[in-house]
C-alpha cells in the first residue's frame, strides 16, 4: 500500500489527506515527506496535502451539523471522551481552538464539535485551513533541510 501511495503522488496524497481528517485514523505526513524526497516541489506538496486535509475536515464539520450520533460513534469512531476534550478546548478558547485540528487524537473531535456548535463556515474554514498549512509547510521545511 505504501508503494501504491508513494507511486500515485500528489492525487494519493490527496486521498490520503482528505481521508486523514476523515473516518480514517491515518496520517498524511510520512507521504508529504516521501514526496519531497522523491523531489516533488513541496510547494504543491503541502498544497494538495492542506487542500486534501481541509477538505476533509470540512466533510467532519459538516457531519457535526447534520449527522447523527451512529455517524458520530460507529462510522467515525469518536467517543463521548475525544468528544469531551474537544468541548473543553472549545470552553477554553472558542473557536480559536480549530487552529489545533491538526493534532491527532482531537483534530477530528474538534471540526466535528465545530459543526454540531454551529461555528460560522468561514470562520472554522479560516482557523482549520491556516492550522493545517502550518503543519503541513513545517513538515515540509523540516524535511528540506534535512535534505541540505
Amino acid at each position: 500500500m505504501e508503494n501504491f501511495l508513494a507511486s500515485n503522488g500528489l492525487p494519493a496524497l490527496f486521498l490520503l489527506s482528505f481521508l486523514a481528517s476523515t473516518v480514517l485514523p491515518l496520517g498524511s505526513e510520512w507521504l508529504v515527506v516521501t514526496l519531497i524526497v522523491k523531489d516533488f516541489p513541496p510547494e504543491y506538496v503541502v498544497a494538495v496535502a492542506t487542500l486534501g486535509n481541509y477538505l476533509g475536515a470540512c466533510t467532519t464539520y459538516f457531519i457535526g451539523l447534520w449527522g447523527t450520533v451512529f455517524i458520530v460513534e460507529k462510522l467515525l469512531h469518536i467517543d463521548e471522551c475525544a468528544m469531551a476534550r474537544a468541548r473543553i478546548l472549545y470552553q477554553r478558547y472558542g473557536s480559536w481552538s480549530l487552529l489545533f485540528s491538526w493534532l491527532p487524537v482531537i483534530g477530528d473531535p474538534l471540526c466535528l464539535v465545530g459543526g454540531v456548535l454551529r461555528i460560522e463556515f468561514i470562520r472554522f474554514s479560516l482557523l482549520v485551513f491556516t492550522g493545517k498549512l502550518a503543519r503541513y509547510s513545517v513538515v515540509a521545511a523540516l524535511t528540506a533541510s534535512a535534505m541540505h
